[in-house]
């Protein structure tokens, strides 16, 4: 095994990347940067079945947007390629002929009715169920013969070495998986496929992984991946399983609690730095005090020691925050830039200038880069139709209001925000409205809705002559 630190993220892309799996990809990166290491993409996709290119490349995208980058993979090269598991199946196959012929493997020629009845003989006895319970390690060599000229499919199985195995784990600790807890297990499929545990222990051995960071639902491969590589020669590498990421309601976060993928909340409008930040934290900290970290701050901050061996709940609340956070800290050409995609998304054209000049009232009421559509739609089209909110809010409005602040705001000098509002509370003091009274139904005239940045400063980006021009045709 290597000296040096490397660590890999091997995602099965069959969708788009949930955060749980982000997560673990991102501890993987900053263990590695911060050791001075390397970090390895492997993409594991034998599976044909359900892996997609257009989730292959999806996966690699939405790593590069939440700010990953790595040394080896299938797209940058490295030593110890290809770095796609559907293109090392002659690899694969050369170690599982050699596993068979030093006797660490072998053909299991079970059906499945006969793998059904091992399984239910073994839970009757209380024993664990799986495997074949090594009745094909021993065939005879003329049974095996049989067989072969029969033509049964067969599957290679792994003959798991009889005794306790410890994982010591730098998350959880000392796991221990008593004697006869682990059965002998498929390392190939009948159709000639390598499976998880096998491409798995391969890949981790010939590319020299050192330490392998990654959920807890994967503990139980430890001991058998441990095991393939030590029977093939090979020194396994340290694991960190890392607890599930939960949902509010204590429970694994799934669709049901709404976005879930990297990709989800990228649409949505939360920054990488965002995310990056956020999904850090999930698990681990620095200390009590410390909440907004940079990229470099993290590769800085990170060690695995800091890692909770609790599961972690996914607080959307809490990363809109951390969004808006962000949002505040970007200047007003970058945010601007940032806006543009989601307002053209949308069919709407941005005046360049207009656009820049708009961040600072909006900037603070934004969770989401999203946000912005709805709080600047009123600016960059004139098709401003009042909702329904709006139209109540008009309706409530003294007979003649709306005209009253057109005629009045037709002949501001200057037109810019402070004396649109000394003109907004005259015109609504005359009428026995307060600010907020006053300001409602000239709000919902103007934009369509009852929200919006600050209105006067709204009315000053969108000029005069479209301000006078929708509260005539909203007073009628």
């Amino acid at each position: 095994m290597s000296d040096t630190v490397r660590c890999r993220f091997a995602p099965a892309p069959s969708g788009s990347i949930h955060v749980g799996n982000a997560r673990s990809a991102l501890f993987s990166w900053l263990f590695a940067r911060h050791s001075g290491g390397s970090f390895v993409l492997r993409v594991e996709d034998t599976d044909a079945s359900r892996v997609t290119e257009e989730a292959y490349h999806g996966v690699l995208e939405s790593l590069r947007w939440l700010g990953l980058d790595w040394d080896e993979g299938p797209d940058v090269g490295g030593p110890h390629g290809p770095y796609r598991q559907s293109e090392r199946t002659d690899i694969y196959r050369e170690l599982v002929d050699r596993l068979i012929a030093e006797g660490n493997a072998y053909r299991c020629y079970c059906t499945a009715e006969e793998l059904e009845a091992i399984k239910q003989e073994a839970i009757a006895r209380g024993k664990p169920p799986g495997g074949d319970d090594g009745r094909c390690l021993r065939l005879t060599g003329a049974e095996r013969s049989a067989f072969e000229r029969e033509g049964r499919p067969f599957t290679v199985r792994f003959a798991m070495p009889e005794r306790e195995w410890v994982v010591d784990d730098l998350v959880k600790g000392e796991v221990r998986f008593p004697e006869g807890q682990l059965r002998d297990f498929v390392l190939v499929r009948s159709d000639g496929t390598p499976v998880f545990l096998l491409a798995v222990a391969a890949d981790d051995m010939l590319m020299e992984v050192t330490h392998v960071i990654r959920g807890d639902d994967l503990l139980a491969s430890a001991p058998r991946n441990a095991a393939v590589i030590e029977a093939l020669g090979g020194t396994p590498p340290r694991y960190a399983h890392l607890p599930q990421v939960l949902g509010m309601d204590g429970k694994p976060l799934s669709k049901r609690h709404g976005s879930t993928s990297v990709e989800a909340f990228r649409e949505q409008g939360f920054l990488p730095e965002a995310l990056m930040n956020y999904l850090a934290l999930l698990g681990w900290s620095k200390d009590e005090s410390t909440t907004f970290f940079s990229r470099d701050e993290l590769v800085e901050a990170f060690d695995l020691s800091r890692v909770s061996s609790n599961p972690a709940a996914f607080d959307t609340k809490k990363l809109e925050w951390m969004n808006n956070h962000y949002i505040q800290s970007l200047g007003e050409d970058e945010l601007a830039a940032r806006c543009l995609h989601f307002l053209t998304e949308s069919g709407l054209l941005p005046d360049p200038s207009t656009l820049r000049a708009s961040m600072p009232i909006v900037r603070e009421r934004m969770k989401t880069l999203k946000d912005s559509v709805t709080l600047l739609r009123f600016l960059f089209t004139d098709d401003v139709e009042p909702d329904e909110k709006a139209r109540e809010t008009i309706a409530k409005a003294p007979p003649g209001y709306l005209a009253k602040v057109a005629d009045a705001l037709e002949i501001v000098e200057p037109w810019e925000h402070a004396a649109i509002m000394a003109t907004l509370d005259a015109v609504g003091t005359a009428e026995g409205l307060n600010r907020s009274k006053g300001f409602e139904p000239v709000r919902a005239a103007v934009t369509g809705s009852k929200v919006s940045p600050p209105l006067p400063e709204s009315l000053e980006l969108l000029g005069r002559e479209a301000t006078v021009a929708r509260l005539r045709a909203t007073a009628g």
